[in-house]
This record gives structure tokens, C-alpha cells and sequence, in this order.
């Protein structure tokens, strides 16, 4: 384990935006920046990694996940579809519609793996019914869809080795893993590692994992941050200043940084409200953990 008795930890505004559904924090080394979505006012945004050089990009429709590709655009998971953004001209255009879509689901949570395939699911905009599924989009832009059943798909992330898959369900309260064959992009055996009985008091939102294979997941309507080990147990626990955080990653020169989104819009009545930092991005730092780089997609 990394010691952390040196540092202490800090949790810091790094930006007070008050984004609608502030969403897919995304640490790019490439280009040394931060970059997170606003899901509903179909922004993306890129900063430094101490909250600096501020600058977003407008989108054409609502966005529930993004990749960066390594030709430097982005692939995003939209209300229609997966579409191709151009952060130059601003143009964009769809590479995966489907065929038949129920008007009560959208595109969620998505994340690239290892190889550089895009993992991206869908959810119940009403967060009832397990009509949401997760897909894979591979080099070749093919897109496939791999497991059913998700509320409210969130939280893909793998473990460090790539051989286990984890995926969230916020809708259903529970957090899954999976056997993951990185050769094929194919994932088998589904088993329940974590359960709440009561998603309103702390769902299981955005995921990522640590270079100790741990993982990191936003406790949305929960108003906290926990550390889970890779069998699911709890080992802790932070608290923040909001009640609803909606994803994490690290990032940082050292990867050693927690950036957490929020959602500062209350979408339905039963949601807890928070005033002060609503929809702000954060930064936690003196962990004593790190991340692990994310991969841009091969294309």
C-alpha cells in the first residue's frame, strides 16, 4: 500500500460552474488536461490539472459519456448515438444509431479499456426498468453490444492487469464484475460485489480503480466518495461537500489527484438538493494512491 501519512488529504473547488449533470472526468497525458462533460447543457470542458486555461466546446445534443480518440477528436455516447466530434471545425457526425430506440432511453457512462476499445452502456430515463444495455466500440468504429439488463449503466472501469471488467447499475444499487478477455473485448460471468438497499441514500455512480486495484466510486444522492477492494469490501470512505457526486478519476503530472464531478440539477423530485457547489468540479489530492493512465481510442 502507498503510505499517505506524509500528505494530508484536501478536497478543493476547482471549479464552481453549477454544471446540470457535470459528468466523465477524463485525465488525457497526452495533452496534460482534465477534461469532463455537462451531460445536459451539452458542453465539454478542458482545464489544467490546478484548474487553469478553462475552455469548453459546445455540443449538438445531450452527451452521457466521451473517449478521446488518437487522431485528437472525441467519440461521444448521445441522446441519438455515438458521434465523432472535431474540436478544430466543430463538426461532427454519427458512426452508431440504432435501429429502434425506446424514447425513455439514452446513452450513459462510458470508458476506454486497455486496447483502446470505447465501452459505452445506456439507462431508463426514468431509472426504473432494466431496459439499458452496455456496447463496445472497437478500432474499426464497429459497434457491439455485449450484456442487457442496467437501469441506470454507469461506472465501466478495469482492473489494473485488464482482466476484469466492472460496470454499475445506479438505478439497481449494485456494482458488478465481470471476467474480461481483453483479446476478444468480450466479457463473461457476471458476479454481484457490492449492493445497497437503499440507492437514494448513496448509489454507485461513476467508477474508477487505483494502481492497487481498488476501486473508486461516487456515491451519488450519498454525498460521498468510497474505496472499495477488488472483492467488494469497504475500505473507505470521504466525504464531500455535496450531496450528489457523479463520477471520479485521477489524473494529475502524478496521476495521483481525484477529480470529481457533480450534478447541480435536480431531475426528480426525490433527488436531495444541494446549494453551495452544486454542479462543481473538485479535485481531492494527498490519497496516497494513483491512477492509472486511460488509453484514447484506436481511431
Amino acid at each position: 500500500m502507498h503510505s499517505n501519512t506524509k500528505t494530508k488529504m484536501k478536497i478543493k473547488v476547482l471549479f464552481n460552474l453549477n454544471n446540470a449533470l457535470g459528468e466523465g472526468p477524463q485525465w488525457d497525458v497526452q495533452n496534460q488536461r482534465i477534461y469532463w462533460i455537462d451531460s445536459f447543457d451539452k458542453k465539454i470542458y478542458r482545464a489544467t490539472s490546478e484548474g487553469k486555461e478553462l475552455k469548453h466546446w459546445d455540443l449538438p445534443e445531450i452527451v452521457g459519456s466521451f473517449c478521446l480518440t488518437k487522431t485528437g477528436n472525441a467519440l461521444f455516447a448521445g441522446q441519438s448515438g455515438l458521434f465523432e466530434f472535431n474540436f478544430v471545425n466543430k463538426e461532427f457526425h454519427y458512426i452508431f444509431v440504432p435501429k429502434s430506440k425506446k424514447k425513455n432511453l439514452r446513452f450513459n457512462d462510458g470508458k476506454v479499456d486497455r486496447n483502446g476499445n470505447f465501452f459505452f452502456g445506456s439507462m431508463d430515463t426514468f431509472e426504473k426498468v432494466g431496459i439499458g444495455a452496455v456496447y463496445r466500440c472497437d478500432s474499426n468504429r464497429y459497434v457491439k453490444k455485449l450484456a442487457t439488463g442496467f437501469v441506470v449503466f454507469n461506472g465501466p472501469c478495469w482492473s489494473p492487469g485488464g482482466e476484469t471488467f466492472y460496470a454499475s447499475d445506479s438505478g439497481a444499487g449494485k456494482i458488478w464484475r465481470y471476467d474480461y478477455c481483453s483479446s476478444k473485448g468480450s466479457i463473461k460471468n457476471k458476479t454481484l460485489i457490492i449492493s445497497t438497499e437503499d440507492p437514494l441514500n448513496g448509489s454507485f455512480d461513476g467508477c474508477t480503480v487505483d494502481d492497487e486495484g481498488c476501486l473508486w466510486s461516487a456515491r451519488i444522492f450519498g454525498g460521498r466518495i468510497d474505496r472499495f477492494s477488488p472483492d467488494g469490501k469497504l475500505i473507505q470512505s470521504i466525504k464531500m461537500p455535496i450531496k450528489k457526486p457523479t463520477s471520479v478519476a485521477f489524473g494529475g503530472p502524478n496521476q495521483d489527484i481525484l477529480y470529481v464531478t457533480s450534478m447541480g440539477k435536480n431531475f426528480l423530485p426525490i433527488h436531495p438538493k444541494d446549494k453551495k457547489y452544486r454542479g462543481a468540479l473538485f479535485s481531492i489530492s494527498g490519497l496516497g494512491v494513483r491512477g492509472i493512465e486511460e488509453r484514447r481510442h484506436n481511431s
